[in-house]
């Protein structure tokens, strides 16, 4: 894979599971990489020593990327260790946090998981580009939900997912011009700790007898394709959500 080697990464929610994986993957690539954490310190610390480890080169630093303020001193940090530039923005940071039918929806529930898979997404591209110039790449981390409207109870976390699915269209025709490519990456059922905790195993045995390819997938997979349209191999690429789900998009 070309196109990575000295570029700076910026990868949200990346001390564990999909986040660490990119994380990691760039970092071998030749990306420094300043990983994003929130609650996690001690796993963002797992993955910068692993990261280290290997040769390579990344910070960690914590932040809450639903909050502007967090987010502006995100890249401040980033760009002050790396060169004063970002190439590369993966917005990772989301999540379901529980299952809630509708009836049991409350307005701060709402907002809550709004603000986590969307609104981070939204104020870290609008705060990066400061920093990112011709031959930026940025990628969102949606998922299979935003298109068929997720598993039970994950209603508002499946539509977080598809407002950030029609950013990625919008942000590539505003930044295109600019040099700055936007692509989502959308993951069916990844073998992770998302799953251990809110998926029932019934439901992944399910899956692995009727999935085209028998299996979920691994977080490394996913990280080799965000690897993909963050570098110059997909420099024709932009405005694509691209499905990531061993052939499984259930309608």
């Amino acid at each position: 894979m070309n196109g990575l080697k000295g570029k700076v990464a910026v990868v949200t929610g990346g001390s564990r599971d999909i986040g660490r994986a990119i994380s990691m993957k760039l970092a071998a690539e030749g990306a420094k990489v300043c990983i994003n954490y929130c609650h996690s310190e001690a796993k963002a610390q797992e993955t910068l020593e692993a990261i280290r480890s290997r040769g390579g080169d990344a910070i960690i630093v914590k932040a809450d990327v639903s909050r502007s303020e967090d987010v502006k001193r995100l890249f401040e940090e980033a760009s002050k260790a790396f060169c004063g530039r970002i190439d590369i923005l993966v917005n990772n940071a989301g999540g379901i946090v529980g299952r809630k039918k509708i009836e049991e929806q409350d307005e701060q529930w709402y907002q809550d998981l709004m603000d986590l898979n969307f609104k981070s997404c939204w104020l870290c591209t609008r705060d990066v580009l400061p920093y990112m110039g011709k031959g930026g790449s940025i990628v969102n981390i949606s998922s299979q939900a935003a298109r068929d409207g997720g598993g039970p109870g994950s209603s508002v976390y499946a539509c977080g997912k598809a407002a950030m699915l029609c950013h990625t269209r919008a942000m590539a025709k505003e930044l295109g011009p600019r040099g700055i490519r936007v692509n989502a990456v959308c993951p069916g059922m990844i073998n992770t700790y998302f799953h251990d905790t809110f998926t029932a195993p019934e439901g992944r045995e399910a899956l692995h007898r009727s999935a085209p390819l028998r299996r979920e997938g691994e977080a490394a997979e996913v990280a080799d394709l965000v690897a993909f349209l963050a570098g110059d191999d997909s420099a024709y690429i932009t405005g694509n959500g691209i499905d990531i789900n061993g052939g499984c998009l259930f309608s």
